[in-house]
């Protein structure tokens, strides 16, 4: 029965059910911030809710009975395992809200469902200390230029450099490329036509290079991911071949045995 239950779960239809499951749970949630469907309907959807979490509860339970200890040797079982029983223990609770997030929390799933997702979320973890290094010579970065920006455009534009804080945060909307030409760049322009090189000089080094850095290491994370799976995935190959191969072996000694035991036999 355990290797047959085993079977069923690491099967690619029942991976495929729980996914669109998952899927129809994010439509369900979605549905309940528009009031008049939540109105009129609101019955039905906490029903098929109800129904939903039931199927999320039977694959838990399965998993566990399949892998029992090693269940939780895996992060994103454990992510599952935290989800269903989060929202099973406050379902009848009147933190309501808490369960709302629990709720919104089962979309995630998809993540844990869908491999390719999972070496993307891998991939951003493993890219993490580098993302913190970038992180921090930005920070430093923001701070040269914010400090540059108040020294020479308070007078002009006190409203974006008047102090160090306002500096950081006009530069801020720069970084993000939001409306920063007309409301920051041109008037600081119009009064002084040296200021393009800050502000150019900013972008290019903050945006384009400091977000390609951290772009190119999840990427590169990710061939490292798709790599290793290539590579176990040829070892289990070879590893089939040898057993094949083995198993030829055995059926070759064994036609010996029955030729050496009928010639015996003539004898």
């Amino acid at each position: 029965m355990k290797e047959s239950l085993k079977q069923i779960v690491e099967s690619a239809r029942f991976n495929t059910f729980i996914t669109v499951l998952i899927l129809i749970n994010a439509l369900l949630v979605g549905l309940e911030t528009y009031p008049s469907i939540a109105e009129n309907y609101g019955s039905w959807l906490l029903i098929l809710d109800i129904i939903i979490l039931a199927f999320f509860t039977l694959e838990i339970l399965a998993k566990l009975f399949v892998y029992r200890a090693k269940f939780f040797g895996n992060a994103w079982n454990n992510f599952d395992f935290i989800i269903v029983v989060g929202s099973l223990i406050l379902y009848n609770s009147p933190f309501i809200s808490v369960l709302r997030i629990f709720r919104v929390l089962r979309v995630l799933r998809t993540v844990s469902t869908i491999p390719s997702l999972r070496r993307v979320v891998t991939a951003l973890f493993m890219a993490i200390p580098t993302i913190t290094s970038v992180i921090l010579l930005m920070s430093i970065i923001f701070y040269v230029y914010a400090v540059i920006g108040t020294f020479f455009y308070a007078d002009i534009e006190p409203e974006y450099f008047g102090d160090l804080g306002l500096s950081l945060i006009s530069l801020f909307q720069i970084f993000t490329l939001e409306s920063w030409a007309s409301g920051i760049f041109r008037p600081v322009f119009a009064a002084e036509p040296w200021s393009w090189l800050y502000f150019i000089s900013f972008i290019i080094v903050s945006t384009f290079l400091m977000i390609n850095l951290i772009v190119g290491e999840i990427v590169n994370n990710a061939q490292k991911i798709s790599d290793e799976i290539d590579k176990e995935t040829a070892e289990l190959e070879g590893i089939k071949e040898d057993t094949s191969e083995i198993e030829d072996l055995r059926k070759e000694v064994g036609e010996l045995k029955s030729m050496i035991q009928t010639l015996v036999d003539r004898k």
